[in-house]
This record gives structure tokens, C-alpha cells and sequence, in this order.
């Protein structure tokens, strides 16, 4: 074994915070956290953090396409290689609502470049089509519908053919015994783009959904009488969420309340929910034939509904750190550990394991991207 060590920045494991210690690597697998072991060759960094690569489970795009655009091995590479250019490792390519042909093609794509080995890309998330047209945001409204048994099987046989799978769904639109069984798959059932009732989002709960969708945005919200899945989202410890922390999608006072909520230090992770704009200078695209305009951080259609977002991890935890007031540790954690806890395949993303590929990453005092270590 011919340890290396990297010294001179905070180093984050996944979990924990750690100063004045050396990440030690042999090759690119990780070693420990410690001191610097005598006759180690050395290369000393300039400040920051070295952490784990992040974990986005919801990207629908990046370097200029949207893998809705052409659900192909080379989409995926082109995607994948601008989510890796700002820190991300690990990535479900996410397929909003789209017809069932167009949703096949998508799952044999995934499968060829896990085979293929393109990296990062390690499972699907299919965002739709059975959600709730009254919280549709940006999906077409014709192409959503009910799931029948011909959808429930092909997702059932997906999780068979990819390590991870996960599915956005509206309970108004999906059976409890349809979420159950599709649970018992391993698939990531999560809940989003619905009008449902508290008492609907729970009953999924029970089912077997453990996860929400961009919290706060296309559901149904906590009100006084009815607390909306929002309300059944921050009242249920074993359920996370992923949140979309641009301080557009969501207030900073929304976001410090929810994380004040949830008792769960792992309730809580960041998604990019990027689209092609991501790793790109594109100012505009199309989704289902809609005009997409970028400009001011946000991605809007025409009649000003937000259509995903423009966003980097980076930028997310420093929204975190500068206007939610999160420490940095909590904020890396939502983007590293906490995510891949998700995952029925994590593999070694996420948190450091010994013997294991570190996957790491180095980010300066603000948490921009500086490249692999």
C-alpha cells in the first residue's frame, strides 16, 4: 500500500467535520482521517474542504439537454459530465412526465450506461406521469394519468434491471396496494406534484412511501384545518425530503422552519432539480414545446411558472450557510450522506469507507467546486 496524504483544508467524512487532519488515500481509495504518517508523500492544498462527491437524486439535465430531449447513452455522458464538473458523483438522470414509449426508452438508456460504466450515473428517477394535474407546474397536463397494472409492472421490472430506482408519484393518482408493492421492489417511492389530503399522504406513508419531492413546491400546503402533505411530510421522522435551497423555490424562513421541524437530522437533502442550463451558457430551451427562459437565477416558462431550477450543490449549501443559518457540516451532510442513505444501491458515495474509491472532491471557503482530489 502506498499511502498519500492531502492536508491544508477541513475534511468532511460524510457525517462529521474534521480540522488540522490529513485525508489519506492509497491510489484512489480511502484510507483514513489523521495525522500524516512518517515518509507520506504530502500535497498541500490551500483552504476549504475536501469532502465526498454529492448525490443529486433529481437532475433533468445538463451541458444543454434535458434527458427528456433524447434518452440515450450519450445524453446521459453529457449530463453526467456537466454534474461531475461542479462536485457531483453520484446522479439519478430524472425523466419528467412523458408517454410510456418515451419512459421505456429512458430505463434501457440508464441500464446501457450503468453497463456501459458512464460515471455517476447510478439509477433513475421517474418524475411522473402519475401525478395530480391541479399541481402539475411545468409537466404537460395531457401526458399525466393514473398508473394501471401495465405501468406498475414495467416499474416493477425496472427495479430489477437498475440498482436504483425511484418514482414521484400523487396518491390521488396511485393505490396504496400499488405503492406497497412497488415498495417491496426497493423502488423509492417518493410523493410529489399532488393536491392530496394529510390523511392521503399518510396512508402512503404507511404504504410505503419514504420520501417527498421538492418540498413546498407542486403539493398540497399546511393550512390551519388541513395540513396538506406538506403538513404529513414534516410531521413523519421516517419520511425525508429533498429540497430545492435557491432561496427561489423556496423562502430561507420556509427552509429554517422545515429543518426546525423535522426531528430527523437526515429528514432533509438537497436536490439540484437542474435542467439543461446546468453546466452550461444556454439562456433558453424547450419543454414539450414550451419556451424556457433563464435569467436571474430562475428557469420560467413563458407564463412565469418555474420549470426546475438553476442550481449547483455549491450554491445551495452556501444558501444554507448565509441565510438559513445551518452549519456547514448540516449543509454538506444533505448533499453527501443523506441523499445516498436514499439509495437502495449507494455504493461508496456519499461518506468515506475505507478500503472503498473516495470519490472526493475539494471545495474553497464558499463551497465552490475546485476539482477531484
Amino acid at each position: 500500500m502506498t499511502t498519500r496524504a492531502i492536508s491544508g483544508a477541513h475534511i468532511f467524512d460524510g457525517f462529521t467535520m474534521h480540522h488540522d487532519q490529513a485525508l489519506l488515500l492509497d491510489g484512489e481509495n480511502f484510507v483514513g482521517i489523521g495525522p500524516i504518517p512518517d515518509g507520506c508523500p504530502v500535497t498541500k492544498v490551500a483552504s476549504g474542504t475536501l469532502a465526498p462527491g454529492f448525490v443529486d437524486l433529481q437532475g433533468n439535465g445538463g451541458g444543454g439537454l434535458r434527458f427528456n430531449d433524447a434518452p440515450t447513452v450519450t445524453t446521459l455522458e453529457r449530463i453526467a459530465a456537466a454534474h461531475a464538473a461542479t462536485g457531483t458523483r453520484a446522479l439519478l438522470p430524472t425523466l419528467i412526465t412523458d408517454t410510456a414509449q418515451k419512459t421505456r426508452t429512458a430505463v434501457d438508456a440508464v441500464e446501457q450506461a450503468i453497463a456501459a460504466g458512464v460515471p455517476g450515473i447510478v439509477g433513475i428517477h421517474l418524475e411522473g406521469p402519475h401525478l395530480s394535474v391541479a399541481k402539475k407546474g411545468a409537466h404537460h397536463a395531457d401526458l399525466i394519468r393514473p398508473m394501471d397494472h401495465a405501468d406498475e409492472a414495467f416499474l416493477l421490472t425496472a427495479a430489477q434491471r437498475l440498482p436504483n430506482v425511484m418514482v414521484t408519484i400523487a396518491p390521488e393518482t396511485v393505490a396504496p396496494k400499488q405503492i406497497e408493492r412497488l415498495a417491496a421492489a426497493g423502488i423509492i417511492v417518493s410523493l410529489g406534484h399532488t393536491d392530496c389530503t394529510y390523511a392521503q399522504a399518510r396512508a402512503a406513508f404507511a404504504a410505503g412511501a419514504c420520501c417527498v419531492t421538492h418540498l413546498f413546491n407542486a403539493m398540497s400546503q399546511m393550512t390551519a384545518r388541513e395540513p396538506g402533505l406538506v403538513g404529513a411530510a414534516l410531521d413523519a421522522n421516517a419520511v425525508s425530503a429533498g429540497l430545492i435551497a435557491d432561496n427561489i423555490h423556496v423562502h430561507a424562513s420556509t427552509m429554517r422552519t422545515a429543518l426546525s421541524a423535522k426531528q430527523d437530522e437526515d429528514g432533509i437533502f438537497l436536490v439540484t432539480d437542474a435542467m439543461a442550463t446546468a453546466g452550461s451558457e444556454i439562456a433558453e430551451f424547450t419543454l414539450n414545446g414550451r419556451k424556457v427562459q433563464r435569467a436571474g437565477g430562475r428557469l420560467m416558462l413563458e407564463d412565469g411558472t418555474l420549470a426546475g431550477a438553476d442550481l449547483d450543490f455549491g450554491s445551495a449549501i452556501r444558501t444554507l450557510v448565509n441565510y438559513v443559518n445551518v452549519p456547514p457540516a448540516a449543509a454538506l451532510r444533505m448533499a453527501t450522506s443523506t441523499p445516498a442513505k436514499q439509495l437502495p444501491a449507494p455504493g461508496a458515495f456519499g461518506r468515506f469507507i475505507t478500503g472503498q474509491t473516495a470519490n472526493a472532491i475539494h471545495l474553497d471557503d464558499r463551497f465552490v467546486y475546485l476539482g477531484p482530489v
